[in-house]
């Protein structure tokens, strides 16, 4: 029995099954129109051969990480870094042809594939940046410093690529607030202190990792919280483009294309996380927020008192 205040999504295949029911399965050459907003059940190397061409304006990729993992009853085993690199090489082959000539890319890793993928990516794509982000959560080590930080790799197709950067701003308070001709330079005074709106560095420290009390929270074991989707997201679409995850996992990333008025596609091996990805999107359609992202700008990490408050005075007065 779950606590009340547990929000885990975590119901079995066979009680879930019309959500499973939901999903599609492709095996052979489909429209755009037939696999937007779905979630695909199969193997991405499999179906991604299926899929339009010159589609998708931004390809997301959280792949397995090259350690030994369990993903409900499967394994994916750790590999060379040679064949790991293969690997990596299978999948990008399988979706570059689909990708539009102004797409971005963004891959997930945990530093050790990092130094794989990163040189890797550099013979395909334009590597733009790598974003770091702190997990916040990561098992101690005895002779080891705790390993508490991932990397995302940001490439594109081409020098052309979107990036908008005032709807990814973040909002801080501020420390040491400077005045120019006796008003506030660059902040703003509010009735719960003094803020500032900042661009985005590459450095994310903003990031809580999905916990039991969330909503968004699954049984998944490397789910990625919906916050650091929609950073991506509304920085390299707009509304209406079509965003591409062949490792859907839970479906965070459909989930957050959804809530931020983008179209999706999600392939996903697992019939059980497919449908914990169709209970998802259900719920999307009555409850849009994000954790974290209120009023156009993204918080700081545990400032949600504040977040609620602004939500408060943006409600209807009876």
């Amino acid at each position: 029995m779950k606590a009340e205040r547990n929000k885990t999504i975590d119901f079995s295949l066979e009680s879930g099954r019309a959500y499973a029911e939901r999903c599609i399965s492709v095996s052979k050459p489909v429209s755009l129109e037939e696999v937007v907003n779905k979630t695909i059940l199969g193997d991405s190397l499999q179906v991604l051969d299926f899929l339009p061409q010159r589609s998708v304006d931004l390809l997301f990729v959280d792949p397995c990480y090259n350690l030994d993992k369990q993903f409900h009853g499967m394994k994916f085993s750790k590999l060379s870094d040679t064949d790991y690199a293969k690997y990596t090489c299978a999948w990008i082959e399988k979706t570059l042809p689909l990708l539009k000539p102004t797409a971005s890319i963004y891959v997930c890793c945990d530093w050790k594939t990092s130094m794989v993928i990163g040189s890797i990516l550099n013979q395909y794509f334009n590597v733009i940046n790598r974003i770091t982000w702190q997990r916040e959560k990561g098992r101690g080590a005895t002779m080891n410093w705790k390993n508490g930080m991932e990397d995302i790799w940001f490439a594109t197709m081409s020098p052309r690529y979107t990036f908008n950067v005032k709807d990814v701003m973040s909002r801080r308070k501020v420390v040491a607030p400077y005045k120019e001709n006796g008003k506030p330079k660059d902040w703003e005074e509010t009735e719960d202190g003094r803020y500032r709106n900042t661009y985005p560095s590459n450095f994310w420290d903003d990031i809580s990792i999905p916990y039991w009390s969330m909503p968004e929270n699954t049984a998944h074991p490397t789910q990625k919280p919906e916050k650091l989707l929609a950073k991506l997201i509304l920085a390299s679409t707009n509304k209406g483009d079509v965003i591409l995850d062949p490792f859907l996992g839970s479906g965070t990333t459909s989930v957050v294309a959804k809530k931020l008025g983008r179209k999706y596609i999600g392939i996903e091996k697992d019939p059980l996380y497919c449908a914990w990805a169709e209970y998802r999107l259900e719920q999307a359609e009555t409850d849009n927020t994000i954790q974290g992202y209120t009023d156009g700008v993204f918080w700081e990490r545990n400032t949600l008192a504040e977040q609620k408050k602004l939500m408060q005075k943006k409600q209807p007065k009876d």
